[in-house]
């Protein structure tokens, strides 16, 4: 059974039931996907004739078909989210940045401390975080220190260890930044009081540290403790001034995650935010490359699951700008906003999607932009051309045994092809096999047409040869008296010199610089282009001219049957049926009496 055969027989079997799907290839699973109806779902990959180039690749690369059937849509979404972490197939989307986020760790120990790492340990420590931006991160670790004076020592602080006098005050004590647990000048209350309050600030509540600080500051005002009270004012400005640098939305709003995604043909760009306590805590803007045909949705769906698991989410209120299926989320509700300061929220998260694409297309604009310009310099360095090139033109010939002899021109513009401007010659005064002859003719016809249109001239014109074709190049400009006005070069294939007029030694390029590879690019592709003409001329010519031998076949019927099926051992394998249905009984029947003499009387066949 052929393997498209047996897809389809599976496809058949397929049933009408929620699930997941796995398109595997000779090496493992290429694609996880989910559906309703799997076999509505599957079957539209092989019926559907609209696919685009890489979807039609993946169904290309199908050779086997498995299924999970599950309860429901949800359930279906939790699999396959699952399955692609865990097989990461090369046709789905899954971020994959290789970032490790910082956590700001407060460690399970008597006096704790306030340490930034990347790894999470079950030691009974408590982690804040993760975040996605590391200065963020750092400001806030600053503040706390700031605010309240916490050890850095690794010492085990055990009450038996303290007692005993094993350790001594360090630097820091002196300096004012921990007030010499080791030593036991600080009761462990005390302490617990500010680990207390730094929690207060990891979980983005500045509220109870601030009303702490206030009634302290108010205390020591009233006791007349000047100094004290100004100590405990610059504090409480410090968190007002921290405050003030967090993006404040609304007071009202608390725990919610507000995603956006905007996409173009290549990308999707999706931004996050989380919202604690009416304040931003976490922004994150990520790209992912689209890898088939997805919609918005089917992007965006994985992408908050993924995302919400990486910084460790509980929110149950999440906002999106584009309508979502039902989400395997846990007690929490997913809605797209349309007025209110939600949907305010949810507008600045667009706005930062918006110019994240904005500015990631500007970039890849810039880049090409500025590659293509560093190339047309390096080309006019190279050639020691007076302007830029940013029209070049390369000519070939192409002909086989003499016969049909055509030329091909491929145009670049700005280093890049310019399809539109490509040409194919018949050879019209060449009779037989001559280069020479003929790229004079084709550069002759090209520029003289471009100087009768009054069309833009190239900077540059390539030939594909040696000095023999460059001299008749050179020649077909003199004759049109553009000589001087367009630079002429040849490239050689054997060892890839270049040629210029009126020196008999050729030009090495490094072969390694971007002007070689542009003119190599440029002289395989006029290459292609031409004898993709040149054979497309000879198969049409050998198949109109077997055809029209044989007696009681006209003109017409041969272009017919040569526009289907191309060549004519194609038209050998048919049946007489299928002839018949082609051009008539009568017709086929010549054909096949043509066809049959023909094998008879091929050496090596024996002769009835």
């Amino acid at each position: 059974m052929a393997a498209k055969d047996h897809l389809q027989e599976q496809i058949r079997h397929l049933p009408h039931r929620p699930g997941i799907y796995k398109f595997f290839d000779d090496e493992g699973i290429i694609y996880v996907g989910k559906a309703i109806d799997i076999r509505k779902r599957v079957s539209s990959y092989f019926n559907k004739q609209d696919h685009n180039k890489k979807t039609q690749q993946l169904v290309r690369n199908i050779k086997r078909i498995e299924f999970t059937i599950v309860d429901s849509e949800s359930d279906a979404f939790l699999l396959e989210n699952n399955l692609i972490k865990q097989n990461q197939p090369k046709y789905n989307i899954l971020l994959k940045d290789g970032k490790t986020y910082p956590y700001l760790c407060l460690t399970n120990e008597r006096f704790p401390r306030l340490l930034p790492t990347r790894k999470k340990i079950n030691d009974g420590s408590r982690y804040y975080g993760p975040y996605a931006n590391l200065t963020a991160m750092n400001i806030l670790l600053e503040l706390i220190r700031a605010l309240y004076p916490l050890r850095t020592c690794t010492y085990n602080l055990s009450p038996e260890n303290v007692a005993a006098g094993k350790f001594k005050v360090c630097l820091e004590y002196h300096l004012g930044n921990c007030k010499g647990p080791c030593e036991g000048l600080v009761e462990e209350e005390v302490y617990n009081q500010n680990i207390q309050q730094i929690r207060n600030i990891l979980s983005g509540n500045l509220s109870v540290p601030k009303a702490y600080f206030k009634e302290k500051m108010m205390a020591a005002a009233q006791d007349q403790q000047f100094e004290l009270a100004h100590s405990f004012k610059q504090k409480l400005d410090r968190l007002d001034e921290f405050q003030a640098k967090s993006t404040v939305v609304n007071a009202s709003l608390s725990n919610i995650d507000v995603f956006s995604i905007a996409a173009n043909e290549k990308s999707a760009f999706i931004n996050y935010l989380k919202v604690m306590n009416g304040a931003i805590i976490l922004t994150q803007s990520v790209e992912v490359q689209k890898k088939l045909d997805e919609t918005d949705a089917e992007i965006l769906a994985p992408m908050i699951m993924q995302m919400r698991e990486e910084f460790e989410s509980q929110s149950r209120e999440v906002l999106v700008n584009v309508a979502l299926p039902e989400l395997p989320i846990a007690n929490a509700t997913v809605t797209v906003p349309q007025i209110g300061d939600k949907r305010k929220l949810l507008e600045l998260s667009i706005k930062n999607v918006m110019y994240l694409r904005k500015e990631k297309e500007s970039m890849n604009d810039r880049s090409k932009d500025l590659n293509e310009v560093r190339i047309m310099e390096t080309i006019k360095k190279d050639l020691r051309l007076t302007e830029l090139p940013k029209h070049i033109e390369c000519f070939d010939n192409s002909n086989f045994q003499g016969d049909n002899p055509v030329a091909a021109m491929v145009c670049f513009r700005n280093a890049k092809p310019s399809k539109k401007d490509y040409r194919h010659y018949h050879i019209k005064t060449v009779v037989g096999p001559n280069d020479f002859d003929s790229m004079y003719e084709v550069v002759t016809r090209r520029y003289r047409r471009l100087v009768d249109e009054g069309a833009s001239l190239p900077q540059l014109v390539i030939v594909d040869g040696g000095k023999g074709q460059l001299s008749m190049a050179v020649k077909a400009l003199k004759d049109l008296n553009l000589w001087g006005q367009i630079p002429v070069i040849g490239i050689a294939k054997r060892l890839e010199e270049i040629y210029v007029p009126n020196d008999p030694l050729p030009l090495y390029i490094d072969k390694k610089s971007e002007s070689l590879r542009l003119f190599q690019r440029m002289r395989d592709e006029v290459h292609r282009f031409g004898i993709t003409f040149h054979r497309s001329r000879r198969d049409a010519a050998t198949l109109k001219t077997e055809l029209t031998d044989v007696k009681g076949l006209g003109p017409v019927t041969a272009e017919k049957l040569l526009t289907k099926f191309k060549s004519v051992k194609k038209i050998k394998e048919l049946t007489e049926a299928q002839l018949i249905e082609e051009v008539g009984k009568a017709k086929a029947r010549i054909l096949l009496t043509y066809f049959s003499e023909q094998e008879a009387t091929e050496p090596g066949l024996a002769v009835e």
